[in-house]
C-alpha cells in the first residue's frame, strides 16, 4: 500500500471510531426507554440526522486534517530525515539532508548536516594525503596506460577465468573489425573490461596453450610462452602469443590447473603433494612464481597467410612443373642428336622444345609478377590526415632538393587511406624530374575532396611537357637519391586503386600531376583520430580484476558489488509497444569491478520504419531526417544483446524498456533472458518515504549531475550513476545478493506496473 493512502487512512480512522461509539451509544441508550418515549427519541434523531451527520463530517475533517498533519509532523519527517542521513552516510552525496518537522527534528537535522560537513572536510584532508603518498604510483600507471596506449599491436590481459582487466585502443580497433556484425556506433565491439575473451577466441585453444605455458614454468623456463593460430567467427585468421602474467609468493602452492572450459580445476591431493615435494627442495628464502593471468598479443594474419599460400602454390608449381618440362626437353635434345631422325620427327621433337621452353617461361612469369605484386602490396595502406601527409611531402622534397615548396592549399577535415612511404617516394622523384630536367623553382601541393576521392596535386609554374614524356615517367622505376625501386608511379596508383594524370592550367601558366586516392571511411577516420590525437591515458584497464573469480556461485547468490551490469535505456516512438510504438534510440554503459566504465557504452539509433510524433520530438529531440539511413532493429538488437552478454541489465522503468525488447523476440531471434534490476523499484526499496522516485528525483537526490536527459546514453549513464549508490544503501537493509534484491524489488507497489 502506498504511503499518501496509509495517511489517509491514519487520518480518517478517528473519525470513523467516534461515528461507531455515537450510533453504538443512542443505539444503547434507545433500547432503555419505554416505547412512548423510545419513538420520541427516535424521531427526535431522524429529525437531527442531517445535522448530526454534518457535525460528524466536518468534526471527523478536522481531526483527520490535525492527526494528518501530525502523522507528517512527527511520523514522515523524521523517516525522510533518516532516509536522507542513509543517503549522506552510504552513498558520500554532497548535499544537505532536509530540515522539515518538529523543531527537535530541525535541530537534529542540523547536527547531522554539521556532522556531514566536518565528515566532508576530513575525508578531503585523508583524500589530499591519500593522493600525495601514491603520486609515484600514479605516475607509473599512466606511464603503463600511454605505453600501451601508443603500441602499434594489439594486447590483451586477461585474469585465469578468461575475463579482459586490460587492452589498449589497438585491440579494441581491432576486435571491432573482427566482428561479425555490422559497424554500429561506438560500442559494437566484442571487448570490454569484465567481458569474456572467450566471446571471441575458442576456449579450448586457450586453455591449450595455458596448459603449455604452465608446465614450462613448472620446468623453471625463465620466459614461458605459447602461441596459436585461430580464426574469428568474421572469417579472419589471428596468431596469438600467449605470455604468463604471475604473482610472486613465498609459499609453494600447486600450480593451478586449467579444465577444458577455461576455468581454474581443482587440484587432487596428489597434485599438492608433489607440489610440496618440489617446494621442499627449494631454499626456504626463495620465492615461487604462480600464475594469475596471462597476456595475450594479437596479429591478423589473414593476408599474409592467404600470399604465403599463393606463393607456396606458384614455388610448388614452378618446381614441380619445370622437372617434368626439364625432363621432357632433355628427352627432346637427345633424339635430336640422331642423325638418322627423320624431318617430321625433327619437327615434333622441335615443338616439344618450344612448347616446354613457353610453359617454364609462363611459369617463371606468374612467379614474378606475384613477387612484384607482394613487393607491391608489402606496406598496407594506413589511415592518415592528408594535412599531415602533405607537410611531410613539404619537408622531404625540401630536404632532397632544395627548391621552395608550399601546402597552403591542403582540406585539413580530408583523411587518407595510403601507403604514406610509396606515395612520398613517388612525389619525390616526380619533384626531382623536374628539377633536374626542367629546372623548376618552386612546387606547390594541393589537396582537395573530389567525389568519394581526394585529389592531390603536384603543381609548378614553368615549362609544361608532352604527354609521351609524362607516360614515360609514369612507367619509368622510381629513383630518388641513389635509391631506386621495383616500383613505378603507375604501380603506386594501382597500389591505391586511383588514377594519375597531367593537366595544364593555361590562365595560370601553370602545370600539375594529378593523383586520384581513396579516402579513408568515417569509421576508419575515428579510429585513427583515437589512435592519433586520443586521450593518452584511456580507462581500458583495471587491475582490480584480478581478484575477481565470476564462476565461484550462482548468479542470483552473487553479492551485488561483485557483478557486471549493463545499464541501458531506449527511446520510442511512444509508450505504448503492444500497440505499434517501436524503439528508435538503444544507448547503454557497463558498470565492471564496482566501477562506472564510461568510455564502455553503446548508442545507436534505429530506423523504426514508421512516423515519429511530433510529440515525441520535442521530449527526445530525435527528428526524421536523423534516422535516415540508420540500421533497423533487426541489426541493432544482435550487436547490443552481444554487448550486455554476461552482464545484468539495469534501467530504470525496466518493464517499460524490456517489453519493448520481448516484443522483438520473435522478430530478431534475440532473446534478453539475463536478471533484471529496475532502479525506480529500488529507490522505492532503499527509500519508501519519499514522495517521488522519478530519475531526476533520484539524480537530485544522490546528488548526480544529468546530462543529456531523455537521450538514451544521457538517461543510462545517470541511471548508472545513480544505481552505483544504491548499492550501499540495499547493504544497508541487509540486501546484499543479487536474489535478494529482486526479491525485495518485487514487493513494491511499483512492481505491479505493466505495459
Amino acid at each position: 500500500m502506498r504511503r499518501e493512502a496509509r495517511a489517509w487512512i491514519v487520518a480518517l480512522a478517528p473519525g470513523a471510531l467516534l461515528a461507531i461509539l455515537a450510533a453504538v451509544a443512542a443505539f444503547g441508550l434507545g433500547a432503555t426507554l419505554d416505547p412512548p418515549e423510545r419513538a420520541a427519541f427516535n424521531a427526535m434523531l431522524a429529525s437531527r440526522a442531517g445535522f448530526v451527520l454534518l457535525g460528524w463530517l466536518v468534526l471527523s475533517a478536522l481531526l483527520g486534517a490535525a492527526l494528518r498533519a501530525a502523522y507528517r509532523h512527527w511520523v514522515v519527517a523524521p523517516a525522510r530525515l533518516v532516509e536522507d542521513a542513509q543517503t549522506l552516510l552510504a552513498s558520500q552525496v554532497g548535499h544537505e539532508v532536509r530540515a522539515e518537522g518538529s523543531a527537535q527534528n530541525r535541530a537534529l537535522a542540523a547536527a547531522v548536516n554539521a556532522l556531514a560537513q566536518q565528515r566532508n572536510e576530513l575525508r578531503a584532508d585523508i583524500d589530499r594525503k591519500v593522493a600525495e603518498a601514491s603520486r609515484d604510483i600514479e605516475q607509473e600507471r599512466s606511464r603503463l596506460a600511454a605505453l600501451m596506449s601508443e603500441l602499434t599491436q594489439s594486447v590483451v590481459v586477461c585474469n585465469l577465468d578468461g575475463r579482459v582487466l586490460l587492452y589498449n585502443n589497438r585491440a579494441r580497433l581491432q576486435f571491432r573489425a573482427l566482428s561479425a556484425q555490422p559497424a554500429l556506433a561506438d560500442g559494437a565491439e566484442l571487448i570490454g573490461l569484465g567481458r569474456s575473451i572467450y566471446g571471441v577466441l575458442d576456449r579450448q585453444l586457450v586453455a591449450h596453450a595455458l596448459e603449455s605455458v604452465q608446465q614450462r614454468l613448472q620446468r623453471g623456463a625463465p620466459n614461458p610462452s605459447a602461441q596459436f593460430v585461430t580464426s574469428t567467427r568474421g572469417g579472419q585468421l589471428l596468431r596469438v602469443q600467449m605470455a604468463p602474467v604471475r604473482a610472486i609468493t613465498t609459499k609453494a602452492p600447486p600450480v593451478r590447473a586449467i579444465a577444458s572450459n577455461g576455468a581454474p580445476a581443482p587440484t587432487d591431493a596428489s597434485a599438492s603433494t608433489q607440489a610440496s615435494t618440489e617446494a621442499s627442495t627449494q631454499a626456504s628464502t626463495h620465492e615461487r612464481a604462480v600464475l594469475n593471468g596471462f597476456v595475450l598479443m594479437l596479429d591478423n594474419i589473414t593476408r599474409d597467410f592467404a600470399d604465403e599460400s599463393e606463393r607456396d602454390k606458384l614455388l610448388h608449381g614452378l618446381t614441380e612443373g619445370s622437372r617434368a618440362s626439364l625432363g621432357n626437353l632433355r628427352a627432346a635434345v637427345e633424339m635430336l642428336d640422331y642423325d638418322d631422325v627423320d624431318a617430321a620427327a625433327r619437327e615434333r621433337f622441335q615443338a616439344v622444345i618450344r612448347d616446354e621452353v613457353h610453359a617454364m617461361s609462363e611459369r617463371i612469369d606468374d612467379l614474378a609478377s606475384h613477387t612484384l605484386q607482394a613487393q607491391k602490396t608489402r606496406w598496407p595502406l594506413e589511415d592518415m590526415q592528408g594535412a599531415d601527409f602533405a607537410a611531410a611531402a613539404v619537408r622531404r622534397i625540401e630536404a632532397l632538393y632544395g627548391r621552395r615548396t608550399s601546402a597552403s592549399e591542403v582540406d585539413a577535415s580530408l583523411w587518407l587511406k595510403v601507403d604514406s612511404y610509396s606515395l612520398l617516394q613517388a612525389l619525390a622523384y616526380l619533384a626531382g624530374r623536374l628539377v633536374d630536367e626542367y629546372s623548376v623553382k618552386s612546387l606547390r601541393l594541393r589537396l582537395a575532396r573530389a567525389g568519394a576521392r581526394a585529389q592531390l596535386d603536384l603543381v609548378w609554374a614553368g615549362q609544361a611537357m608532352s604527354t609521351e614524356t609524362v607516360m614515360g615517367w609514369e612507367t619509368d622505376a622510381i629513383r630518388v637519391g641513389a635509391e631506386t625501386s621495383a616500383l613505378t608511379v603507375r604501380d603506386v596508383v594501382e597500389r591505391h586503386g586511383g588514377a594519375f594524370w597531367f593537366e595544364r592550367e593555361r590562365v595560370r601558366h601553370e602545370a600539375f600531376f594529378r593523383f586520384l586516392l581513396p579516402l579513408a571511411s568515417a569509421h576508419e577516420q575515428l579510429a585513427a583520430a583515437q589512435l592519433l590525437h586520443g586521450d593518452s591515458r584511456p580507462e581500458y584497464y583495471d587491475f582490480d580484476l584480478f581478484k575477481t573469480s565470476p564462476q565461484v556461485d550462482e548468479l542470483g547468490e552473487r553479492r551485488l558489488v561483485e557483478l557486471s551490469y549493463t545499464v541501458f535505456d531506449t527511446e520510442t516512438t511512444g509508450l505504448a509497444p503492444s500497440q505499434g510504438d517501436e524503439i528508435i534510440q538503444i544507448g547503454a554503459t557497463r558498470i565492471v569491478a564496482g566501477k562506472l566504465r564510461r568510455e564502455e557504452s553503446f548508442e545507436q539509433l534505429v530506423d523504426p520504419r514508421r512516423s515519429i510524433p511530433a510529440a515525441g520530438i520535442t521530449i527526445h529531440g530525435i527528428t526524421p531526417d536523423m534516422i535516415v539511413g540508420q540500421p533497423t532493429i533487426d541489426v541493432v538488437l544482435p550487436a547490443f544483446h552481444a554487448f550486455a552478454h554476461d552482464t545484468v541489465l539495469v534501467a530504470h522503468n525496466a518493464a517499460f524498456d524490456m517489453r519493448f525488447l520481448q516484443l522483438k523476440e520473435e522478430a530478431t531471434g534475440v532473446v534478453f533472458d539475463q536478471p533484471v534490476l529496475d532502479t525506480l523499484l529500488l529507490s522505492a526499496v532503499v527509500h519508501p518515504n519519499q514522495e517521488s522516485h522519478r530519475l531526476e528525483e533520484l539524480a537530485a537526490r544522490f546528488d548526480v549531475t544529468v546530462l543529456g536527459r531523455h537521450t538514451a546514453l544521457g538517461d543510462a549513464m545517470v541511471t548508472a550513476e545513480v544505481f552505483h549508490k544504491m548499492i550501499p544503501l540495499l547493504a544497508e537493509k541487509g540486501i546484499h545478493t543479487l536474489a535478494q534484491a529482486r526479491e525485495a524489488a518485487q514487493q513494491t507497489y511499483f512492481a505491479r506496473l505493466n505495459y
